[in-house]
């Protein structure tokens, strides 16, 4: 059985016990958060418009994070022109603990 979930504008195929790591989200470690169900497959497939009525997806928040660096370079050949600049973007691990459909 899984679920299709949106958050963070992104969506996430996920199952029981499944550990994700999506876009920071303000909520506290080991809190649960609930997520929106657009596809539910059980038994049967039900699709929602947009969301499938009467399912839902919850998960603990396991912790929040950043990820690795990403380095952003920019230069102009032969004007001397060089910008360099990092990026952590943050994140939130969640584990799925059920899902109800």
């Amino acid at each position: 059985m899984y679920a299709i979930i949106a958050t963070g504008g992104k969506q996430y195929r996920v199952s029981e016990g499944d550990t994700i790591y999506i876009e920071k989200l303000d909520a506290q470690a080991d809190s649960e958060v609930t997520f929106p169900v657009l596809m539910f497959s059980g038994d049967e497939v039900k699709l929602g418009n947009p969301e499938v009525v009467g399912a839902s997806v919850t998960g603990k928040v396991v912790r929040h994070g950043k990820g690795q660096k990403i380095i952003v370079f920019k230069y102009k050949s032969k004007k001397n022109y060089r910008r360099k600049q990092g990026h952590r973007q943050p994140f939130t691990q969640v584990e799925i603990t059920s899902i109800k459909g």
